[in-house]
């Protein structure tokens, strides 16, 4: 059986239409009209894949909700915002919200369904690669366990969507190198522009500095890209 692709498109015609065009390419595709019928559905039993409008029937944000919903039940399942909403402000919502991709509805098909199947190739690099994966980074106060997918800063748990998992990986992996946008997304196994790079790392940054206000390990050096900053304290951080 093909891969179950969730559907949540309130206009008729267009979920007609890419629910036949993804059928094709042989996805079992699960479409909804709003949220609460997607959200009751999907929670009860999760899809291998998320294709969300932010606007369903009478609720402007009903996409965002769901996606945060959908992330908070598993940070593994790769969700797509697919949306005539082309600004920047709804583009960094998304992804704050936990968003793996976000692509506008001007977009050809075909380039739809690469991203589709990059999401998926992704995820199962990922898999293969952390079940042969027993490496455990440490630096400073900052702990990654690959294998379990668990990153640590001291003794509180950071709670990162698989995107956004493999990006800090990539990065502190090297600590003290700079890390390209390009080679964040090879590491990450993603294809995805320099603004939705950008948001990844903010919404990495404000977790940490959720637990700890002075976090600034991840420093961004311009017109390059990504470092892990060495601690300047003798290698040792201050909680």
């Amino acid at each position: 059986m093909g891969k179950t692709i969730a559907l949540v498109e309130d206009d008729r015609s267009l979920r007609e239409n890419y629910i036949i065009a993804l059928s094709k390419q042989g996805y079992q595709v699960q479409a909804f009209s709003n949220r609460k019928d997607a959200e009751k559905s999907l929670l009860a039993q999760l899809p291998d894949l998320a294709i969300i409008d932010i606007g369903l029937e009478d609720e402007l944000d009903g996409g965002f909700h769901l996606c945060q919903s959908l992330r908070s039940a598993s940070k593994q399942l790769p969700i797509i915002f697919f949306t005539a909403r082309d600004n920047d402000f709804d583009t960094i919502s998304g992804l704050r919200m936990g968003a793996d991709d976000y692509l506008t509805k001007d977009i050809s098909l075909p380039h739809l369904l690469a991203r589709i199947a990059a999401l998926f190739r992704r995820n199962e690099l990922i898999q293969s690669t952390a079940q042969s994966n027993d490496e455990i980074i440490k630096q400073g106060l900052l702990s990654i366990d690959a294998k379990r997918m668990l990153v640590n800063w001291g003794e509180h748990a950071i709670e990162l969507t698989v995107t956004e998992f493999w990006m800090l990986y990539a990065i502190a992996k090297h600590a003290g190198h700079v890390k390209s946008r390009q080679q964040l997304m090879d590491e990450s196994n993603m294809v995805v522009d320099d603004t939705t790079i950008t948001s990844h790392i903010k919404r990495i940054r404000r977790k940490f500095e959720q637990i700890d206000a002075k976090f600034d390990r991840i420093e961004t050096v311009y017109g390059m890209g990504y470092r892990w900053k060495m601690s300047t304290t003798h290698g040792t951080d201050v909680a």
